[in-house]
């Protein structure tokens, strides 16, 4: 029996500006830092010992995996990087504020575009188009990204292509050790953590429309050997 723990980043600068954040990288805000920390109390307050952990390659993810482990004393725990854990790619929505693309497109069409299952966001036309958004370096042409073959990096994304590009992740990694009776800790983001929960609960296409996953909020998974689910609780 394993244990499987899912932990959104804490608010992000980007969050508390209300803008659409996908791949460009930024920094957890203030109440980021705080939100990953409790986090971290909390899974100290569950005694959940972890043998492995894995986040993506963007800094919000990774130090809400750093501040949740130190405060729960665990901060040696191996760790896996890998962009296929990254949010989803939001396109050319990427940097905007999302109160100003609700006026632009409508509010029913801005909801589609961020919770629905496969609707595509407006896509980027190529890796040049947004080389620089908000003061951020397009990710095409971060160092991170040198050994992703070129056409595989995403002009946009909707969680069902979200879900296609975390999979093998999940096959290759995640999935080995938690079939090997390890506890596992995944520090990653709101869109590629519904991924894995619709892909875990088999949610339908329709009913993850509704799935929110909560900033700093660990979810803890008690898994069978063969991977269903006995129990799932979030802790607060």
């Amino acid at each position: 029996m394993a244990k499987l723990v899912l932990i959104r980043h804490g608010q992000s600068e980007w969050n508390a500006l209300n803008l659409f954040n996908g791949w460009v990288d930024t920094k957890l805000s203030d109440q980021g830092i705080e939100q990953a920390k409790k986090a971290g109390e909390l899974l100290k307050e569950e005694g959940i010992v972890f043998d492995k952990a894995y986040t993506s390659v963007l800094t919000r993810a990774i130090t809400t995996l750093h501040y949740a482990l130190e405060e729960a004393g665990q901060l040696y725990v191996p760790e896996e990087k890998s962009w296929r854990l990254n949010e989803r790619h939001y396109g050319a929505l990427q940097g905007q504020n999302k109160a100003d693309a609700a006026k632009k497109w409508g509010d029913d069409q801005v909801h589609i575009w961020r919770r629905s299952y496969d609707v595509l966001p407006p896509l980027l036309e190529n890796y040049e188009e947004h080389v620089e958004v908000q003061g951020k370096t397009y990710p095409a042409f971060d160092a991170r990204y040198a050994d992703v073959p070129y056409g595989e990096l995403p002009l946009g994304e909707n969680l069902k292509v979200t879900l296609e590009r975390v999979l093998p992740f999940w096959e290759a990694k995640i999935k080995k050790d938690l079939e090997a009776g390890k506890n596992v800790v995944i520090g990653a983001h709101g869109n590629s953590l519904r991924a894995l929960v619709k892909h875990l609960e088999n949610i339908s296409d329709d009913d993850i429309l509704n799935v929110e996953i909560a900033n700093g909020q660990p979810i803890v998974y008690d898994l069978a050997a063969d991977l269903s689910i006995n129990d799932k609780k979030t802790l607060k």
